[in-house]
């Protein structure tokens, strides 16, 4: 088995509030696009990583990715205004391919596992995405005032790695062009085509490094993985 993975990395990071791409903050010595990259390069499954970047971004990656030994990054296309744009910008330097994975770059506590389970249910079933069941009560809101409260069985929040077949993903891309459709992401727009997007459990450790309490959570992951 084998796959390619996408990894948007032109985003601003606002929410962050570091006055620079928040995947150049460091956890433990390390930022958090190499911790991510890691993950991938050293997975046997990895064919190769594409990073779509900022052109402003493009020389300290290639000084990071040389540094720390990152050997399986194959493209590094302009990232667009929209994650979306990245993805279509890295979907066309993959070309051709089996499974095609997309993944936050600033997630860098995903584990092999559940990224296998994720490329062998898209290879089986077409598209599957990783997630995690509701913990807290879910309440329907408009205009400040509650609606209802919503059955937390049946709600999944939705993380990344996001795998496909590549030839869905494609078409689903080309589909959302073509129509002028933006989604929020890539699951959406396969959805939108009519195919099933399953699910695999994943983990609450898989947190997406937004704001800088995630930071804080993700020292004390990064400090139970290594006994620090």
């Amino acid at each position: 088995m084998q796959y390619d993975v996408i990894l948007p990395a032109a985003g601003s990071g606002k929410r962050m509030g570091a006055g620079k791409n928040k995947l150049f903050l460091q956890l433990k010595e390390k930022t958090i696009l190499i911790h991510t990259l890691q993950v991938f390069e050293e997975d046997s499954w990895c064919r190769g990583i594409y990073l779509a970047v900022k052109d402003t971004e493009r020389e300290v990656i290639e000084a990071l990715l040389q540094t720390h030994g990152i050997t399986k990054v194959k493209a590094m296309p302009t990232g667009g205004d929209e994650r979306q744009h990245s993805v279509q910008s890295c979907m066309k330097e993959i070309g051709q391919g089996e499974i095609v994975l997309v993944h936050d770059a600033a997630r860098p506590f995903i584990t092999q596992s559940i990224i296998h389970e994720l490329a062998e249910a898209a290879l089986e079933k077409g598209a599957a995405v990783a997630g995690v069941r509701a913990k807290d009560t879910m309440k329907r809101v408009e205009a400040g005032v509650i609606q209802e409260t919503v059955d937390r069985s049946t709600l999944w929040m939705i993380q990344t790695p996001q795998a496909f077949r590549f030839d869905w993903l494609k078409e689903a891309e080309d589909a959302a062009e073509r129509d002028d459709f933006l989604g929020t992401d890539e699951s959406m727009l396969v959805e939108r085509q009519g195919q099933s997007v399953h699910i695999v459990e994943s983990s609450y450790e898989n947190v997406k490094i937004t704001t800088k309490e995630d930071l804080v959570f993700g020292e004390a992951i990064l400090n139970q993985r290594i006994g620090g």
